[in-house]
């Protein structure tokens, strides 16, 4: 049977343009569709524009800090609509790109909602579309839990677009999305609280930088209620009412939640095609190579629901162009992934946290420093970096390293080379580090940390 195209892509995100980009660089007959703004989650309304929001909010500690360098300034004045007029500007500038390296590769940009009709049939604006292949790339959205009042709060979506900055935020949550906009707000001058249900911010993440992330971000003025759930809201004349679920009280004039996403993957047809989806999350299931349940329909990024980050998602639109296309069968390696969170102060992770190396190996060695930045001794600024280096004792492979401080995300991305190549102990023992910089106190970690001492039976 001839088809219309190649490959028909949905969701014109990072993962489906770098997909869609590099087939048509290959010949193939290629179509993406998009319902909303070219760019996706990443490029319109996650990692780019709340990275521009966080630059904004660290522009405040060197404000304070650059008295201790011999700069006299009057205090300085932000303002948010001006920020976020000129983080519009930059989000339209970037879609023009991604439309314009859509348009340059060859592929074609079909503009509206699509659904699978059949497993080559894909129906966009009440047109029908045939392609050999489809990949969806259709991303994922905020949820929120079903409570009373729930109708009132903001997610990370409306939070870009505020039409000025709240005096008091409270966000429900404590992952990702949740500290990084607890920074931003509070470094542009908001009070703001956290409720999370747990002890500590950012699960997943090693231990050490999740107790230490929370020592700073109290120190900036975060309120932190742990081990708590929020029952309902109420609309008060100025602001919200909250009841939390024993029995207590919180106010805010704003209320976040950054309780987690689920997969676009409802109303497309893919259930009704034989698409396997996860029952509890809905996130297509998908094998080594992208590929459903129904073999000539494949799946990248958010839509699975394994590793929501936007390079993992770019990896693995490349890998299925490069096999479907090119002759050059690979699958995108997951193993070793670098990631960063944007708080402040921000944190960079590769690899196993201690808790998975202790799990996965028999003896394991913890390298850990914590020291007060050099430009710290001049700013005043009461605010410390801790690394860390998890190493097998049995073969001295590095598994992981942490960071918490000042670049962290710069640092952390060049060794996640390191561990890439299964770099060994010994051999960052023999690097030569820049002095003076952070970063060289990975090569210079000599002390291992004592072991923690067994539990007693209970």
């Amino acid at each position: 049977m001839a088809y219309d195209f190649d490959l028909f892509t949905i969701g014109a995100g990072s993962g489906g343009v770098a997909a869609s980009r590099r087939a048509a660089r290959y010949g193939a007959r290629v179509a993406i569709a998009e319902h909303s703004r070219v760019g996706g989650t990443c490029v319109i309304r996650g990692c780019v524009p709340k990275k521009l929001l966080v630059y904004a909010a660290h522009f405040a500690d060197e404000a304070e800090d650059a008295a201790g360098f011999g700069w006299r300034m009057s205090p300085p004045v932000h303002s948010w609509p001006g920020l976020i007029a000129a983080k519009n500007a930059e989000i339209t500038r970037l879609e023009g790109v991604y439309r314009t390296m859509l348009r340059e590769a060859g592929a074609g940009l079909i503009e509206g909602t699509a659904k699978l009709i059949d497993a080559h049939t894909v129906e966009v604006a009440g047109k029908r579309h045939t392609a050999a292949n489809i990949l969806l790339a259709i991303g994922g959205h905020p949820v929120t839990p079903k409570i009373p009042g729930i109708e009132y709060v903001i997610s990370s979506n409306e939070a870009l677009d505020l039409p000025a900055l709240p005096r008091n935020v409270l966000i429900v949550g404590g992952g990702y999305i949740a500290v990084e906009f607890a920074g931003i707000f509070a470094g542009l001058g908001a009070q703001v609280q956290m409720v999370i249900r747990g002890d500590e911010l950012l699960n997943g993440f090693d231990d050490d930088i999740r107790v230490h992330l929370a020592r700073e971000m109290r120190a900036r003025g975060i309120v932190i209620h742990t081990r708590t759930e929020i029952a309902s809201i109420e609309k008060e004349r100025e602001g919200f009412n909250l009841a939390t679920k024993a029995g207590g009280e919180l106010s805010a004039d704003c209320v976040m939640y950054a309780t987690g996403r689920r997969p676009n993957t409802t109303g497309m047809g893919l259930a009704e095609l034989g698409i396997a989806l996860d029952p509890e999350s809905g996130a297509i299931k998908v094998d080594d190579w992208s590929r459903t349940s129904v073999p000539n329909v494949y799946a990248i990024g958010d839509a699975t629901d394994m590793l929501n980050l936007t390079p993992t998602a770019i990896a693995e639109g490349r890998a299925l162009a490069e096999t479907l296309f090119n002759h050059n069968p690979i699958s995108a390696r997951l193993e070793v992934v670098p990631t960063a969170v944007f708080s402040n102060p921000t944190i960079g992770a590769v690899g196993l946290t201690e808790r998975e190396a202790r799990a996965a190996h028999a003896t394991i060695d913890i390298y850990r420093t914590l020291f007060r930045p050099l430009k710290a001794t001049l700013s005043g600024r009461d605010e410390k970096t801790l690394m860390k280096l998890i190493v097998d004792r049995a073969s001295d492979k590095v598994l992981g390293a942490h960071m918490i401080g000042p670049d962290a995300p710069e640092i952390i991305g060049g060794l996640a080379v390191a561990l890439t190549c299964g770099a060994t102990k010994k051999q960052f023992d023999r690097t030569i580090g820049i002095h003076p910089t952070a970063s060289e106190e990975f090569v210079t970690l000599r002390t291992k940390v004592p072991e923690p001492k067994a539990k007693a039976a209970e």
